[in-house]
């Protein structure tokens, strides 16, 4: 047999055993529900991509984590970094999608990071995209399904932060800085709340920003304002001697306009001119969404990169779209204790067999209940009843059935509840439709 193997995994990576799994497939259901509601239609992309297709991308401190290597064919290729990049990649291959293409995909993605909590090596990403709309109405129905996605799970205290990445632009035109360290500011700034306002400002220091430029961007990121009405007519002011900063200053007014239609409460949106989201492909405007109350705050970012898909198609095409990282929101959940305690198994029922001598009749019966739309579990093991009961409830299977030979004789079945502690016998005819009730109509 050779040397026995110590059972490990990556560091950064983790098992979802089947109670952690059902709780992730019942938030990626709720999530796919909305989605296909604003009208998206699924996109499935490879794991692996040329690098040529991810390389140069997203900016200097992102690609040093992306996983690259050498496949065996000595093509130079990666494991994908997002979703964003391979749907840029698919529009530019097919081009005669009907625009606009509204696109959502639930994937993992890798990324060679330090291990943290909230931070993994795999980790999955729930995108959704509008590829062809220039309008902010685009921005804003993404917007939209943030705040939708977040409430229905159950959310409730969080904050929608936005900005817009031409208001970056001219900070960087007001501050007297370089327009070709315009990525590098971003990403500095998109570090504060990782290193915080003292981090940021000693790290544009130590790259040589000019002491005056530092103190500009020193105000944009530790100004508080009371109101959204507050934080435009401060940045209309600011940036009144910017024409890039002055249209991200009216993207953001009609862009508050728009999601008042669509629904969302301005209590959970909130401008935020520090805002700058790292990656160097967003070009308009920009949001990030922070849960209160929990041990990791930022669940949800993303924003407009116009620009993106035309390095692999020649051609302009206008995009938005965001992302809901799916661990950071399960783990809102669990510290909020939003989770429905029946989330522990899809199994409705367990049908017991009283003996193997009876293991035909118990199959039958199991047969019958699944075609009437139950998901049943057949016990296959060799336990007494009463253990079997103990198996049932170890895997959180809310009915058991026992069938044995005066149930048999008598065309009945005994129906346990385990979550309710009730027993009683029903007609085997009928049991379906009485577990069915039990469970959609309470």
């Amino acid at each position: 047999m050779g040397r026995r193997i110590k059972p490990a995994i990556l560091k950064g990576t983790r098992d979802y055993l089947p109670e952690d799994a059902v709780r992730r497939e019942f938030i990626i259901d709720r999530l796919k529900k909305i989605f296909r509601k604003y009208g998206f239609d699924p996109l499935e992309t490879p794991s692996i991509e040329l690098w040529d297709t991810l390389g140069g991308k997203y900016g200097e401190d992102a690609e040093i984590l992306i996983y690259r290597f050498k496949d065996h064919g000595g093509r130079d290729v990666g494991l994908r970094y997002d979703l964003t990049v391979p749907l840029s990649r698919v529009i530019a291959m097919h081009q005669d999608i009907p625009k606009p293409f509204k696109r959502y995909q639930i994937a993992p993605v890798w990324r060679a990071d330090s291990p943290q909590k909230g931070r993994y090596r795999e980790f999955y990403q729930c995108d959704f995209d509008i590829v062809g709309s220039s309008s902010l109405m685009a921005d804003a129905e993404i917007l939209a399904i943030v705040y939708e996605s977040l409430s229905s799970l159950g959310f409730e205290d969080f904050s929608i932060r936005i900005n817009s990445r031409k208001i970056i632009r001219g900070l960087v035109e007001v501050s007297g800085i370089p327009i070709e360290r315009e990525h590098e500011t971003a990403r500095i700034i998109d570090k504060l709340d990782k290193i915080g306002v003292t981090g940021v400002l000693n790290e544009l220091e130590s790259n040589g920003f000019k002491k005056e430029s530092i103190k500009k961007i020193e105000k944009i990121i530790t100004l508080k304002f009371e109101s959204n009405v507050e934080a435009i007519e401060f940045a209309r002011e600011f940036f009144k001697d910017s024409e890039s900063g002055s249209a991200g200053v009216e993207e953001l007014e009609q862009l508050l306009e728009f999601i008042d239609i669509l629904g969302v409460p301005e209590g959970n949106v909130s401008v935020d001119l520090s805002l700058a989201r790292g990656l160097d492909y967003y070009t308009g405007p920009i949001y990030e969404a922070v849960l209160k109350g929990v041990s990791l705050p930022s669940v949800s970012g993303g924003g407009r990169y116009d620009g993106l898909i035309k390095i692999f198609s020649g051609r302009d095409f206008p995009a938005t779209g965001g992302s809901l990282g799916l661990e950071r929101i399960y783990q809102g959940l669990i510290d909020l204790d939003l989770l429905p305690d029946s989330l522990k198994t899809h199994t409705h029922v367990l049908v017991t067999v009283f003996n193997k001598k009876f293991m035909k009749e118990s199959a039958s019966l199991a047969r019958k209940l699944r075609e009437e739309g139950l998901n049943v579990d057949l016990y296959l093991g060799k336990k007494n009843l009463r253990a079997q009961l103990g198996y049932a409830n170890d895997r959180g299977i809310r009915f058991a059935i026992f069938y044995g030979p005066d149930e048999m004789q008598a065309g009945v079945v005994t129906l346990k509840d385990l979550k309710l502690e009730t027993q009683k016998q029903v007609k085997i005819n009928e049991v379906a439709e009485i577990i069915k009730e039990a469970i959609y109509g309470n």
